[in-house]
Formats: C-alpha cells, structure tokens, sequence
C-alpha cells in the first residue's frame, strides 16, 4: 500500500523536474530572431567610427539594411511606405552591407558611391556602411538571404526584436513600427 501512495507523488515531482529543465533550456527569444554582431561602422556625415550596436541612435532603432545597389529603390519603397522621411518618432538608419576584401581602394570607391547618391547633410547622417562577411552577418541576424533588403528593429545590445524582408508590405510595416514604437 505505501508504494501505491509514492508512485504518483513521484510521478509528479518528475513532471515538475523535467518542466523546469526544459525552461531553463529553451532558447530565449531574442536570440530566435537574431543579434547584430559588434561592428565598427562608417558615417558619411563624419570621420570617427562608429561601434554597432552601442552607438544606434535609439534604444529601438529601425535599420534598413542593404546588400547590393540594385536594392535602392526596395529600400526607397520601406522609407516611403513607413513615411521615415515625415516621421521623427521612429530612429532609423540605412545600413549598406558591403563584402569585407581588404581593399582600402574598393572601400574609398564605395563610400564615394554613397556620397555621391547622398548629397543630403540629413540623407548622410543616417547612413552607417558596415564592410563585414554578408553571409556571416545574414546568420548572426538571423536573415534569411542578401537577395532583397531587409528592415530591423534594433535594441541597443544588437537583439533583434522584429524584421522584414523583400518589397514594402503594409502588415510588415505595421509589425516593424509597433515594435520600434512599443515602451517595455
């Protein structure tokens, strides 16, 4: 009779034990959706370096991310559609991915397409160039492909709390400025 009684309660207790091991093991959910690895950037609207992700420009920061030249007009698509150029509420970046070849000539020639393309003090400001790995950086983001553009919500240790990818899509973009707007 007292190993009727016993076996339940140990029934329970492995329950229990087991429910807390697979809490503590779950990945979190920030690391599901990715995180911006630490990068030094490139402002056209100035010399210094910048160090990615300390130094977004807000706690949630939107970063329009690019990966071929073709892409501009995808991008131009999530500026217009999301109305960055009209709306100070939302930080936002564009953030040009380039291939990291050693090339200092390649860079120069690079950052000079960017200037010419950006003549704008404001446009310039928002631009922060990362010559990184594409691939390596498609996986710490947790991306899927260089193939079209992709927009990021950023917090400021890099996580990334939202994203989209492709042409402008209304759903999407109210997903991505419900998240870069919401207070924790």
């Amino acid at each position: 009779m007292a190993g009727t009684i016993w076996t339940p309660v140990m029934g329970w207790v492995a329950a229990i034990g087991a429910a807390l091991a697979l809490a503590v093991a779950a990945p979190s959910e920030s690391g599901l959706l990715g995180k911006l690895p630490s990068f030094t950037a490139k402002r056209l609207h100035d010399q210094a370096p910048v160090v990615l992700p300390q130094q977004l420009p807000s706690a949630r920061t939107l970063a329009i991310v690019v990966f071929k030249h073709a892409q501009q007009d995808e991008a131009q698509g999530w500026i217009d559609g999301l109305r960055l150029n009209q709306e100070s509420a939302i930080a936002w970046v564009r953030m040009p991915v380039f291939s990291d070849r050693n090339d200092e000539a390649k860079r120069r020639e690079k950052e000079a397409s960017l200037l010419a393309r950006y003549p704008s003090p404001d446009d310039r400001a928002r631009i922060m160039a990362i010559v990184a790995d594409k691939d390596a950086f498609v996986r710490a983001t947790g991306l899927t492909s260089t193939d079209h553009v992709s927009v990021l919500v950023l917090d400021r240790t890099g996580n990334v709390l939202a994203k989209a990818q492709g042409v402008y899509d209304a759903a999407k973009a109210q997903a991505l400025r419900e998240t870069v707007l919401a207070n924790d």
